[in-house]
């Protein structure tokens, strides 16, 4: 009975868009529907329009390794700082935590400008910084151009943006783990990293497999940085993740029908993906 309060909002919110959205998959619905003539009903042949196309194979392939690669270096980071945090005194916890509040709270549109202008190819910082260490092909470079450059910096923008939630939820469960097995295991003899192997990680495990969870769902349906960073030079083309290709499919080619039914595609990759860590899940609800 507590559930049917969320449930009812859930239903509300979501029953209807995606009601129409499963409809319109099956359906050839594009500009001329927009304008009120009746869409004709198609059956499954945008998916087999879909499953037959390879770019999309392509655009899953890209959009899974960045997924991959975006979600474990967070971890990494987001972990690293939580530590952090758990081992300096109260000042530089609090700028530490400030500082990741700020990158967390800030715009992605705002902050989007800001990395636009520090990666300009004439007058951005990062050009100018590698060109005085010595690196002078780095004059002038364009980083949205080639496909790997704009993946690099992507990259560095989306983990920036999502270090501090894995930094503070690490962190607030690293700090429910009795200092006193720390004692134990130093007077044991154990090194550092043996107490982190075989305390903080055992503690924290379903902290850490959660906020995996999440970044693994987030990082895979990326949108705002991708399509801001391609309006800003990248080559859509060679750029295209999960959630530009169905929006430029959609809006950019008014074929509502294929953006409809490769959203789908969308939903069950995200639970491919997050199959394994829901079944980790279970099982250590279990235990």
């Amino acid at each position: 009975m507590l559930l049917v309060p969320a449930l009812a909002v859930l239903v509300a919110a979501l029953g209807y868009p995606l009601y129409r959205q499963a409809v319109m998959s099956f359906q050839e619905y594009g500009l001329a529907q927009q304008f009120g003539q009746p869409p004709e009903w198609v059956g499954l042949d945008n998916y087999v329009t879909l499953v037959t196309d390879s770019y999309l194979w392509t655009v899953i392939v890209r959009s899974v390794l960045f997924c991959i690669v975006n979600a474990a270096i967070t971890m990494v980071v987001g972990t690293a700082l939580a530590v952090l945090m758990t081992l300096v005194g109260r000042g530089p916890r609090l700028t530490l935590q400030i500082g990741l509040l700020l990158a967390w709270a800030m715009p992605h549109l705002a902050s989007l400008t800001v990395w636009q202008w520090l990666f300009d190819s004439q007058y951005g910082v990062i050009n100018w910084l590698l060109t005085n260490l010595g690196l002078d092909q780095f004059a002038g470079h364009s980083w949205l151009i080639d496909q790997l450059s704009f993946f690099t910096v992507a990259t560095v923008i989306v983990v920036w943006m999502s270090v501090p939630f894995v930094a503070f939820s690490v962190y607030a469960g690293l700090t429910q783990v009795p200092g006193e097995l720390y004692e134990a295991a130093e007077i044991d003899g154990s090194t550092a990293w043996q107490r982190f192997r075989q305390i903080t990680v055992p503690l924290v495990k379903p902290v850490l497999l959660i906020v995996a969870l999440l970044q693994i769902i987030w990082d895979l349906k990326v949108f705002t940085q991708i399509f801001v960073l391609q309006d800003a030079g990248g080559i859509t083309a060679e750029t295209n993740l999960i959630g530009t290709y169905i929006y430029r499919l959609g809006l950019g080619e008014g074929e509502f029908g294929l953006a409809a039914a490769a959203s789908w595609f969308v939903l069950l990759l995200t639970v491919a993906l997050s199959l394994y860590y829901v079944r980790v899940l279970v099982r250590e609800e279990e235990l």
